[in-house]
């Protein structure tokens, strides 16, 4: 394992075997206190967050803000940093207690059955919260949908807020990083192919955890 751009990283295939294939799974790059979680931005927006770790400028408070604690959903989003307005990739370093705090506000961003008695319900619950959540399909360096499920959070009014000006506690830049590891894709050489460090995260409120039904999953269960 090595550090660049400040992160811990990993070749992806060794990743991949220790990753469940199914299932809804946090994964992400964290510690005992603090998780990373990415966006993509255009490089006016990218540059003043790098440099007082806040959003400010040409970001819109008014707007939802998405945030994805996986590296690969980001790069199929951002299609490898090279979709408009998305140049630049950032890694923001979070505290475990507010992003636990982001979860356990959570409402799904479309009816869910299980979790709520009633489409009136829900859509209050979407009303009063402050925070989004979609279980999208994870995808593969090459933008493939997997049968894994990725986790990401829309944020909004005093979420954001706090997020944006109070809770980040570092800003890392991952262009070149994203560059180099998309060079190394489009030679097809996925073996040597780096990713962030990535293992399953779960909410140290368990309550928080059943909420989101995630799927139990331990290395012993590799196939």
């Amino acid at each position: 394992m090595t550090k660049r751009a400040n992160i811990k990283t990993e070749p992806y295939f060794t990743q991949a075997a220790r990753w469940p294939a199914d299932g809804r799974h946090i994964l992400a790059n964290h510690d005992t206190d603090t998780i990373l979680v990415y966006q993509a931005y255009r490089p006016s927006i990218a540059a003043r967050a790098i440099s007082t770790r806040t959003f400010g400028g040409e970001f819109d408070y008014k707007r939802m803000s998405w945030i994805k604690p996986n590296f690969l959903w980001m790069m199929f989003r951002s299609g490898w940093g090279t979709k408009p307005d998305q140049e630049i990739v950032l890694a923001l370093k979070l505290w475990r207690s507010f992003f636990d705090s982001l979860l356990s506000l959570a409402v799904p961003s479309s009816y869910d059955t299980d979790g709520f008695s009633s489409q009136c319900e829900w859509k209050e619950a979407m009303a009063a919260s402050s925070v989004r959540l979609q279980w999208d399909p994870d995808h593969d360096p090459y933008g493939k949908p997997l049968k894994r499920r990725a986790i990401q959070l829309g944020l909004r009014g005093d979420a954001l807020q706090a997020f944006g000006m109070h809770e980040i506690l570092d800003v890392i830049d991952m262009t070149e990083f994203v560059a180099a590891q998309r060079e190394q894709l489009s030679g097809g050489d996925l073996a040597g192919l780096a990713l962030p460090f990535e293992e399953i995260y779960r909410p140290r409120d368990e309550n928080t955890a059943r909420r989101l039904r995630l799927d139990e999953y331990s290395e012993s269960q590799q196939k």
